[in-house]
C-alpha cells in the first residue's frame, strides 16, 4: 500500500490545469461565437462548458481516489475515477444533443455570418491551448494508469477535432457564401462528440463491472507464474480486475505437501516480487495450498466446492484436470 502510494502522487494538479484551460477556452470561444454567429462556433462553445464541468468533477473524484484505504474501503477508493468518467461522458452526449438541436434550427432558418476573420482567430488559439492540455493529460493518463485523465484527454481531444471542423465549416461558408454549411459542419461535430461519449461511458461501465485487466498484462502475468511453474509447483484460480489506476491479481499456487510453511512463503514472495516488477502498479493477492490434498482443487472457480475439512473430495475432482492445473 504505501509503495502504491508513494510512486502514485496526487493526480489533482492535472485537473486544476484541466480547469484552467476550460475556463480560457469557454472565453475564448464565446467571443468567437459572439463575434461571428456561427452556430458551429457555438456548438464549440457548449462543449467547452462541457469541459469545464468534466474537470470540476475530475478534480472530486482525483481527490477521493487518492484517500488511503480505510476501514470501509479496505481495497482503496480508486474506483472513484470510473464516476468521474461517466459522468464527463454523459455531459459530452447532453452537449451533442444540444447541438443537433441547435443546428436544426439553423439549418431551417440560416443566417449569415460576421467577422470570421476574427473569430477564426480566437478559436484557433482556443484550440492550441486544448490540443496542449490534452497531451499533457494524456501523457499522465497513461503514465498514471488514470482512467479519469485519459477520458478527459479524449475529450480535450475531440474537442480539438471539433474545432478544426469547426474552422473547415466556417471558413467554407466565407469563401462560398453558403450559409447552410454552418449548421451542416454542427451536425457532423454533433456525431462524433457522441461517438467520444458513447466509448466514455462505455469504458466506464466496464471498470465499474471489475473488468479483467488488458490481455498484455495478464500474459505478463502468467510468464512468471509459469516460470516457477516446476519442481511440482502449479497454479491455478488466476483472476485480475481493475479498479481506476490500481490493479487486482489474485491466484492460488500448489505446491508439494511435504513443503514447510517457510519454503512455501519464500516461494510466494519471490513470485508476488516478480509480478510487482513486471508490472507495477499492481496488487498480489496470493494463496498456497498443497497440490496433495484433494480439496485444494475445489476452489478453481469463483464459487467453492463446499468439502468439510477431512472429508474426501466429490467424485470426480480427487484428480486435478488440465484446467485446473494452470488456468489460462
Amino acid at each position: 500500500m504505501t509503495s502504491f502510494i508513494k510512486d502514485h502522487p496526487s493526480l489533482t494538479r492535472f485537473a486544476w490545469l484541466s480547469i484552467a484551460a476550460a475556463v480560457l477556452t469557454l472565453g475564448l470561444k464565446s467571443g468567437a461565437y459572439l463575434l461571428t454567429g456561427s452556430v458551429g462556433l457555438f456548438s464549440d462553445a457548449l462543449e467547452s462548458i462541457v469541459n469545464l464541468a468534466g474537470a470540476l468533477m475530475a478534480l472530486t473524484m482525483l481527490t477521493i481516489a487518492a484517500r488511503p484505504a480505510d476501514e470501509d474501503h479496505a481495497y482503496g477508493h480508486n474506483k472513484a475515477e470510473y464516476f468521474s468518467s461517466g459522468v464527463e461522458g454523459t455531459l459530452i452526449l447532453i452537449a451533442a444533443a444540444s447541438i443537433g438541436i441547435t443546428a436544426f434550427q439553423r439549418l431551417l432558418a440560416p443566417q449569415p455570418l460576421e467577422q470570421i476573420g476574427l473569430g477564426l482567430g480566437v478559436s484557433i488559439v482556443a484550440s492550441i491551448v486544448n490540443l496542449s492540455v490534452a497531451l499533457v493529460l494524456q501523457k499522465a493518463g497513461k503514465r498514471y494508469h488514470s482512467v479519469t485523465l485519459e477520458a478527459s484527454a479524449q475529450h480535450l481531444m475531440t474537442d480539438v477535432w471539433t474545432s478544426a471542423g469547426v474552422l473547415v465549416g466556417v471558413g467554407a461558408v466565407a469563401l462560398t457564401g453558403w450559409e447552410r454549411l454552418d449548421p451542416i459542419v454542427a451536425f457532423i461535430v454533433a456525431g462524433n462528440i457522441t461517438w467520444s461519449g458513447i466509448r466514455i461511458v462505455r469504458k466506464s461501465v466496464l471498470g465499474l463491472m471489475d473488468t479483467a485487466l488488458p490481455a498484455e498484462e495478464q500474459t505478463a502475468i502468467r510468464r512468471v507464474l509459469e516460470k516457477h511453474s516446476q519442481g511440482g509447483v502449479q497454479y491455478h484460480a488466476l483472476r485480475t480486475r481493475q479498479a481506476g489506476s490500481r490493479g487486482f491479481v489474485s491466484f492460488h499456487v500448489l505446491v508439494p505437501g511435504e513443503w514447510t510453511v517457510q519454503k512455501g512463503h519464500n516461494l510466494l514472495e519471490h513470485i508476488e516480487s516478480d509480478i510487482r516488477s513486471a508490472l507495477p502498479k499492481i496488487t498480489v493477492f496470493t494463496h498456497l495450498e498443497s497440490i496433495d490434498d484433494p480439496a485444494s482443487w475445489d476452489d478453481t472457480a469463483l464459487d467453492r466446492v463446499e468439502n468439510r475439512l477431512g472429508e474426501s473430495a466429490p467424485e470426480g475432482t480427487r484428480q486435478p484436470s488440465a484446467d485446473d492445473i494452470q488456468t489460462k
